[in-house]
């Protein structure tokens, strides 16, 4: 546009755009500040953040071995060695040549392939072939793209790794939603914030005029949001944390925030273990939040082990008395005075404190044993140097977020192994000294992982417990008579198993958009096996009802077979009496699971000078089962052996040989050792909360 007399040029346009280079945008809508929508996706890796690629090291674990060896991993079978001998024929390499010292180009040929055809001898049909060398990842890729098994996919995937998307650095957002800025900040800054520190940044926002006004609504709602889920203890997390990366802690405690801002009047909440991996002091600020949510109306039922929470209740129900068959009953219900007037009640007595979690045999050998972490900056931590002594129980400590995992699970752990096993160190873990490890001999780590995935895998068959159940089996007079190995027992291989389920008892239901569902299978009725199977018993029992058995129940059946007690004995040990020896891995939790791996590890023949490192043991455990975990820690320590536990429970953390408090806060506030030594010199520092609880109780 030109004015009369002014020799300057105005370009005016009904678009978003810049007068000086013509860029413009479409009409910015919500729906652009979305990464799950296509409009406001980064176009390279669909919002995602991350691109997957195959990755070399995955691909080749055994970098000194050579490709007559076995080297690649997926390509261990006799047709891709036969390819792979033509391969080194044309290259004119020593196939016995260690794959660190290969030439590049070679490594190349084998990873990616190449056009030129290749001749060589079938090793299976011994047929000479003549075939294109397409390289080991595009094959995978094939494979994975032309496969319906999700087997086959999940073994693939074990080869893939992920990287940050080179176009949007990770934000997820295109370049349009990447570049709006609001008081300076784009959305990804904000959404790379903690918590509390994103609610500090929108308080103090500093807009002016009508921007004032139409923020003013959205910002309030913000606010309230973000107080919600500072008060269930979760200001250490990042608004863009993943959902797959949270605890079920986190993720149970964010549905709560999410309740308590939708202001509903008049509904039942019902809550299982929300403490689990809160700190004693957040457990406080949880419990004042569902304090509101009743307030407002609601009906709040907790499932809960915490003392604290059983208190702060109005009503309580106490199950029982014991577990398994021995519970199922209402042992005492009413307010916390009626529940400590019970005379049935075991929860009655600790709360009375007639009972007291204890360590009564401690026999420690003297040892000045340790293992150094100098300058230790993985994820938040700050140049922690920390002294772990050896042959005792160690507690780490701290608030959520204060640097706990990323001490033991993420520096010292792989740091030993690395050390252990001649190996590399992941690339995020980061410290400058590790000192000691020659004074193991062995580091188990017990986390919450699942034992499996699907229904196939259960207690008896982790812990090696049904090897012995089936060889039994296998040796009854029916069964040799027959001919039947103790293949024949197993659901696992063709045979004897129901093939209807392949051995599942279940069949999985695709739900698509939904998780997987897994229905009775109609052939064998849940149970697993063939009728011919089912024939064969053991004192009157078939397989699947032995699988059907508690572990208490399963002592008592296999107690003159010394191979099956031991096992089921060191299961009842850490508290899994109630257990059924064929539970379906699917249907544990956490806390059970570390339980199971904890039992197997118990059952292996002792040597003393292990390091077990276990992630919040106490996750699910009534205090009578507390006391049954600490006295199988206390053997192992009495053994020689070493215990490093990353816990929140006060009864154990008092009970630790020394305690290592890291903090004082979580996220960025964290990441410091605030204090070390045993639960006297703990409860000494001024700085530590966990001191502060540990005087209080």
């Amino acid at each position: 546009m030109d004015i009369a007399g002014n020799e300057n040029e105005y370009r005016l346009s009904n678009r978003h755009s810049c007068p000086k280079c013509n860029y413009s945008v479409q009409e910015l809508e919500p729906k652009i500040f979305s990464f799950n929508n296509p409009s406001g996706a980064c176009e390279e890796c669909d919002g995602l953040g991350v691109k997957a690629y195959f990755d070399e090291d995955k691909i080749i674990k055994y970098k000194n071995l050579s490709v007559a060896q076995g080297c690649i991993e997926p390509w261990n079978t006799p047709y891709y060695q036969s390819k792979l001998i033509g391969l080194f024929a044309v290259l004119g390499e020593d196939i016995n040549t260690s794959w660190n010292n290969l030439k590049t180009k070679t490594k190349e040929t084998i990873l990616w392939g190449m056009t030129k055809e290749i001749t060589f001898e079938d090793l299976v049909d011994k047929k000479k072939k003549t075939e294109k060398f397409e390289g080991v990842i595009p094959s995978l890729q094939k494979q994975y793209d032309r496969t319906d098994s999700f087997f086959i996919k999940e073994k693939i995937n074990t080869y893939v790794s992920e990287k940050t998307c080179n176009s949007c650095g990770g934000q997820r957002l295109n370049d349009v939603a990447r570049n709006v800025f609001v008081d300076g900040m784009s959305l990804p800054e904000i959404s790379n914030l903690k918590i509390k520190d994103a609610l500090d940044i929108i308080e103090n926002m500093s807009l002016v005029g009508n921007k004032s006004e139409i923020a003013e609504k959205i910002s309030r709602e913000i606010i309230l949001r973000l107080s919600f889920l500072l008060d269930v203890g979760l200001d250490y997390l990042n608004l863009s944390r993943g959902a797959n990366t949270l605890s079920g802690g986190e993720a149970q405690r964010i549905r709560l925030a999410s309740q308590i801002g939708s202001g509903l009047v008049g509904v039942i909440y019902v809550l299982d273990e929300p403490s689990i991996g809160l700190h004693q002091r957040d457990n406080i600020k949880l419990i004042k939040t569902l304090a509101k949510l009743r307030d407002l109306g609601n009906t709040v039922i907790v499932v809960e082990h915490d003392e604290e929470m059983i208190r702060a209740a109005d009503h309580v129900i106490d199950l029982g008395p014991g577990a398994g068959i021995h519970g199922g009953e209402i042992v005492a219900e009413g307010t916390i005075e009626d529940i400590c007037n019970s005379k049935r009640s075991i929860t009655a007595e600790y709360l009375k404190g007639e009972k007291l979690i204890e360590l009564k045999e401690k026999e420690r050998k003297d040892s000045n044993n340790s293992i150094l972490i100098s300058g230790a900056t993985t994820n938040n931590l700050n140049e922690v140097n920390v002294d772990i002594p050896l042959n005792k129980i160690v507690a780490v400590t701290g608030v959520s977020g204060s640097g706990k995992s990323s001490l033991i699970n993420h520096t010292l752990i792989p740091g030993i192994n690395s050390k252990l096993n001649n190996s590399k160190l992941p690339e995020k873990t980061k410290f400058s000294k590790l000192i000691g490890e020659e004074n193991i001999d062995k580091l188990i780590s017990i986390d919450q992982s699942p034992i499996g995935k699907t229904p196939r895998s259960n207690p008896a068959t982790y812990t090696g417990l049904f090897t012995h159940i089936r060889d039994i089996f296998a040796n009854t007079s029916e069964s040799r008579a027959r001919g039947y190995k103790p293949g024949r027992f197993s659901f696992n291989v063709e045979g004897g198993r129901c093939e209807n389920c392949r051995g599942e008892g279940w069949v999985k239901v695709e739900m698509h958009f939904l998780p997987d569902m897994y229905v009775e299978c109609d052939v064998c009725k849940g149970k697993r096996f063939r009728d011919d199977t089912l024939e064969i018993k053991f004192k009157d029992k078939n397989i699947h009802e032995i699988l059907e058995m508690t572990v208490e129940e399963a002592m008592s059946f296999f107690k003159s077979i010394p191979q099956v007690l031991k096992k089921l004995s060191t299961l009842k040990e850490v508290g899994l009496s109630y257990v059924k020896l064929g539970q379906a891995a699917n249907t544990l939790s956490g806390g059970e699971a570390q339980r199971v791996k904890l039992s197997k590890e118990l059952s292996k023949r002792d040597t003393g000078n292990t390091l077990y490192v276990l992630d919040e043991p106490t996750t699910g455990l009534h205090f009578y089962d507390i006391q049954m975990l600490m006295d199988v820690l206390n053997k192992l320590v009495n053994k020689g052996n070493s215990v490093i536990v990353i816990e929140h429970n006060l009864d154990v953390i008092k009970l630790a040989d020394w305690i290592i408090d890291l903090g004082p806060e979580g996220g960025d506030g964290g990441g410091y050792l605030v204090a070390e030594g045993d639960p006297k010199t703990i409860k000494k520092s001024k700085k530590s909360y966990t001191g502060k609880m540990l005087k209080i109780n």
